[in-house]
């Protein structure tokens, strides 16, 4: 037995033990007694006699034990020219006079907090300045439409909000003031203030209820952290795509505290004193998790990047960020990688920096096909760890533990569960099927610290949408199977299973396919209706710069592809060339939208949508005008 299988066997046998043992990584107001209230299934509470301040954990911890002057969190804008490095003591002190702010306006334990920024060090202190005295915040992505968020407004009724002048995406920038303005004017719930980021790019309007950042943080008195119960929410963050009432995800403070600190030196092996990277959205889950609180728990230092990977100005920034922070850990999501690929196929950009520092690079978000991982695997000669999470778990499920022990990589496989997770395949009645054999992917419950509790003000939705599907189990909406040395192999969401003349078939496979043509820089396969044979799979592939291929040889080659590796049952003769697909600011591709599309529904454009006009061009293609 190897160091993995010892851990997760003690954390499935004795999850109380194994939890408790976890949480004396933290300084705790009332140090918990027990770990697990399970007397109200499936509303599970972790840690529930326990009190504790999740941002003293974060920073005044470290700053106590005489870590003040290591950086806490830099700042890296290649959109601005602007860099800025915050020690564990600078934020420490930032943090508590906007907690003073916030206390100043109003904000007690308890009360909401929206969060409607862009990728500033300004959104982390609001965030964490909320957490010091007890207010839950509910970070919606900067730039989200103004319908959207006064949704999101009238279902957290927040006291305040906090925002910024403007965005910057890409080279566009964005005001947010307007939108803000506009969200309120459609809300119901009406928030008592507005404070208001002035960034140099744009000068925002200041009405009767906006307060402006730098003038309150210059008289506020700082804010000391208020002990609350382990079980009180820490954050509310809404999943993306919601249509009707949104979904909010509850956080709780003690469970996610303890799951996070014990992820980063085991799952993504960063130590106190050591660098991660995570390039992503502190609008997402992986940006509240890995660039706001998990590293500043582990006494880490995180990088926040307001850029892109491509374009700002060139694929080679994440090298150039790596190698001037000296990063030990990258963590992105799947499509950035296929967006530097596409970019730079060779990696020109790559022998320009020093990156000897990176030991492994971590993807999430999107299946990583097979394509992308070798790339990247041959392209930086370390580690690619592929894992395997969502916005309700908090941090991940499955993943190559790098901090315990590197398992063999299956590439395809995001490798095998974490401890803590319980990860099994049923079929449609709810019975376990043979390893191999692709089913819905679920968890047994209790699932660990971390995963949300409930979702807000709405007990009865947490059940039906994640609970009601199999008793004793929550259901990931991924459907998949486990092969017979307990590798997960996630094939997307169970939606993107289509049924071709009673055979039920994988889009997931046969992208995986498409993405091994050596033109194809990414794609997408989508199931649409079909008279005869009930749905039949399309094709749509990106190629990768400075290709121009014959397009008809080309999709006669890619439908053989597939044909020769999944067989002609996957009926796969439909493939177009496309400048780019439709994705979410998080990377995730709209099949669903494009399946909408193209079965001739009048698809609204997702909240979520990086681009319209990426969805814009591609309609026609879609419905084949």
């Amino acid at each position: 037995m190897g160091a993995y299988d010892d851990i997760f066997r003690a954390s499935v046998e004795d999850p109380e033990r194994f939890w408790l043992d976890a949480a004396g990584a933290l300084d705790w107001h009332v140090e918990p007694t027990r770990a697990l209230d399970s007397s109200n299934p499936p509303f599970y509470r972790w840690f529930p006699d326990g009190e504790l301040n999740v941002a003293h954990n974060a920073l005044d911890r470290h700053v106590d034990a005489g870590r003040g002057d290591q950086a806490a969190l830099i700042y890296d804008s290649p959109v601005t020219q602007t860099r800025r490095t915050y020690t564990y003591s600078e934020l420490r002190d930032e943090v508590a006079r906007f907690a003073g702010v916030l206390a100043g306006l109003g904000v007690g334990v308890g009360d909401r907090v929206v969060v409607y920024m862009p990728m500033v060090p300004e959104a982390a202190v609001a965030m964490l300045a909320c957490a010091r005295i007890g207010a839950v915040h509910s970070v919606v992505f900067g730039g989200f439409a103004p319908k959207e968020l006064a949704v999101r407004i009238d279902d957290a009724t927040p006291t305040v909000i906090v925002s910024a002048s403007c965005g910057i995406e890409g080279k566009r920038i964005i005001e947010y003031k307007p939108l803000l303005d506009k969200a309120i004017e459609l809300a119901e719930h009406k928030p008592a203030k507005q404070v208001i980021l002035q960034r140099p790019q744009v000068s925002a309007d200041m009405g009767p209820n906006d307060v402006d950042w730098v003038q309150a943080m210059a008289a506020a008195a700082p804010a000391d952290p208020v002990p609350v119960k382990a079980t009180d929410p820490l954050y509310i963050l809404y999943t993306s795509g919601t249509t009707g009432k949104p979904k909010g995800v509850v956080r709780d403070g003690g469970g996610y505290a303890v799951a996070l600190a014990w992820s980063m030196p085991n799952v993504y092996a960063v130590d106190a004193g050591e660098t991660i990277f995570t390039a992503s959205d502190v609008g997402w889950v992986v940006g509240h998790s890995y660039i706001v609180y998990a590293p500043l728990l582990a006494g880490a230092t995180t990088i926040l990047y307001e850029g892109k990977p491509v374009g700002t100005p060139d694929a080679g920034q994440f090298w150039r960020v790596v190698a001037d922070h000296k990063v030990k850990s990258l963590f992105t999501a799947p499509t950035a990688f296929r967006a530097i690929k596409k970019e730079d196929p060779n990696a020109e950009h790559l022998p320009k920096y020093d990156v000897s520092s990176l030991k492994y690079l971590f993807l999430a978000g999107e299946r990583l096909d097979p394509e992308t991982y070798h790339w990247a695997s041959d392209t930086l000669g370390i580690p690619v760890i592929d894992h395997w999470w969502q916005t309700e778990t908090g941090w991940p499920i499955v993943a190559n533990p790098a901090g315990i022990e590197l398992l063999p990589v299956k590439p395809g496989s995001p490798t095998r569960p974490l401890p803590g997770w319980d990860v099994q395949v049923l079929d449609t009645a709810g019975k376990p099927v043979d390893a191999g054999t692709d089913g819905a992917i679920v968890v047994k419950l209790p699932m660990p610290p971390g995963a949300l509790p409930t979702l807000w003000n709405d007990d009865e939705r947490f059940v039906q949408s994640y609970m009601a599907a199999f008793d004793g189990y929550y259901l990931t909406g991924d459907g998949g199977n486990i092969d017979g040395e307990g590798y997960v192999y996630v094939m997307g969401r169970t939606d993107d299973v289509i049924n071709v003349a009673g055979h039920r078939l994988s889009t997931g496979s046969m992208e995986e396919v498409l993405a091994s043509h050596p033109d194809v820089a990414e794609c997408a396969v989508i199931g649409v209706a079909d008279t005869m044979k009930g749905q039949i799979p399309r094709g749509f592939v990106v190629l990768k710069a400075g290709v121009e291929p014959d397009e008809e040889k080309l999709r006669a080659e890619l439908v053989q592809l597939v044909r020769d590796q999944i067989g002609a049952v996957a009926s796969l003769k439909d493939v177009a060339v496309v400048a780019a697909l439709p994705k979410t600011r998080s990377g995730k591709i709209l099949r669903k939208t494009m399946r909408g599309i193209a079965d001739g529904h009048d698809e609204p454009v997702p909240s979520t949508i990086e681009s319209a006009d990426v969805l814009d061009a591609l309609r026609p293609v879609l419905r084949r005008d």
